[in-house]
């Protein structure tokens, strides 16, 4: 009886041994701040990684998670002795050269490193993965990224719909049945698709399909970024994150990368953060489709201004207490000129209030509400990055609103609240 080899040759890809990396707490290196280390890098971060990214440049959204203080940026191109201490690599710079020689120390020091240029030089490739209802699903076919990206995806979306059981040990409780829109088969043109407020989880099941079934994303950096990673190699994703008085793409150029990946027979989903037409800019992007003579379906999508605060415990209305809520954008000053919000009438008003994008203005907007007559004790909560781990709520009143986000440190995103119902807790 013959027996197989007992390894496979450096640049096999016969085989390969599964095996799940628990890399909380360890050093993780990432070369390259491009398409690749933006749609690898949520998923070291959610695993606990400690990543270091060297890059000399990145994409916006790879830049604000080294802001955020997610990960440590030394912008700088790779140089020997960076993986120093390293339990996993991901090379993916666009020097050929520089790649190999991290590959080549990564064997030195017996580093398992992923080569986005060339697989078969890599001692780890990164598998097609995917998650539901807690399970992780991950599939490696070989060379064929294609297939592994179908095999995972038809078993993700049985776990989904209930064609394929995977047993609980205990029983948690389930939420409400979520109804997608008509239809959920590929769209030609593009595709509008609301992500929800940053939980991937909460993408709608239509929204989610079509992500799937995509040649081109464009994406927002307020959109459920965890969702890339499950994209398959060949998906181009376009980075159209818009940094809060930092670096952005502008509104004609995502308009134009949409047209032009259209025209040229590609499915192209734009993923947006929350619905895309609440102050998403999506009827923007409907009419320059329409304009251009191309198809458009819009997914609405689950917005913050309701879903951040149910997040964070806060029922926009409630019996007795608000029977109306109000949502505003706050990008723009009470009094500024370009304002078409009427404040006086708001401060009338004895409904909860929702503020989108108000974190630098809230103290010109409390002081307009509190002259214009609202109550300066009336309860204020202020809830950042709402829906994902790093969710954190802020409590304030009106009057000491802009003192409290100065002294916690909030930082966009982030949903504030007005109303008696933010003093309401389920707990």
């Amino acid at each position: 009886m013959s027996r197989p080899p007992a390894h496979s040759a450096p640049g096999s890809d016969t085989f390969a041994y599964p095996v799940g990396l628990r890399l909380a707490g360890r050093r993780v290196v990432v070369l390259g701040g491009g398409q690749v280390a933006q749609r690898r890098l949520p998923a070291l971060l959610a695993a606990g990684a400690r990543v270091t990214l060297v890059s000399p440049s990145a994409t916006p959204s790879v830049e604000a998670m080294a802001d955020a203080g997610e990960l440590t940026w030394e912008r700088r191109p790779y140089a020997d002795g960076d993986l120093e201490g390293a339990w996993y690599a991901v090379v993916a710079t666009r020097d050929p050269a520089a790649n190999a020689a991290a590959s080549a120390e990564a064997e030195r020091r017996r580093v398992w490193c992923v080569r986005s240029d060339d697989a078969s030089a890599a001692t780890a490739w990164t598998p097609a993965t995917g998650r539901s209802e807690g399970v992780t699903v991950a599939v490696l076919t070989g060379s064929d990224p294609r297939r592994s990206a179908a095999v995972r995806d038809a078993v993700v979306e049985g776990l989904r719909d209930g064609t394929l059981s995977a047993p609980r040990h205990r029983t948690l409780p389930q939420g409400p049945p979520t109804s997608s829109g008509p239809g959920g088969t590929p769209v030609p043109g593009v595709a509008l698709v609301g992500g929800g407020p940053g939980d991937p989880d909460l993408i709608t099941v239509r929204g989610r399909r079509l992500l799937a079934e995509a040649d081109v994303v464009i994406a927002d950096r307020l959109g459920p970024r965890d969702l890339l990673d499950e994209l398959p190699p060949h998906v181009e994703v376009i980075d159209a994150a818009k940094i809060p008085y930092g670096r952005a793409m502008a509104q004609e150029a995502i308009n134009d990368a949409l047209i032009r990946h259209a025209r040229a027979g590609k499915a192209v989903v734009r993923l947006k953060g929350g619905d895309p037409f609440v102050f998403g800019r999506g009827m923007e992007e409907a009419e320059a489709l329409a304009r251009a003579g191309v198809a458009c379906t819009v997914v609405p999508g689950v917005t913050s201004a309701i879903s951040v605060p149910a997040a964070a415990g806060i029922p926009v209305t409630h019996r007795g207490v608000a029977h109306e809520f109000t949502v505003v954008s706050g990008h723009v000053a009470p009094g500024d000129e370009r304002s078409l919000v009427d404040w006086p009438a708001l401060a009338r008003l004895r409904g909860t209030l929702v503020l989108l994008m108000a974190v630098e203005r809230i103290g010109a907007i409390a002081e307009t509400l509190v002259r214009e007559g609202r109550d300066p004790a009336t309860p204020v909560a202020i809830v950042q990055e709402g829906t994902t781990a790093a969710q954190r709520r802020v409590d304030a009143a009106l009057g000491t609103a802009a003192a409290a986000v100065a002294r916690e440190g909030v930082r966009p995103p982030a949903v504030i609240v007005v109303g008696e119902v933010a003093a309401r807790s389920p707990g």
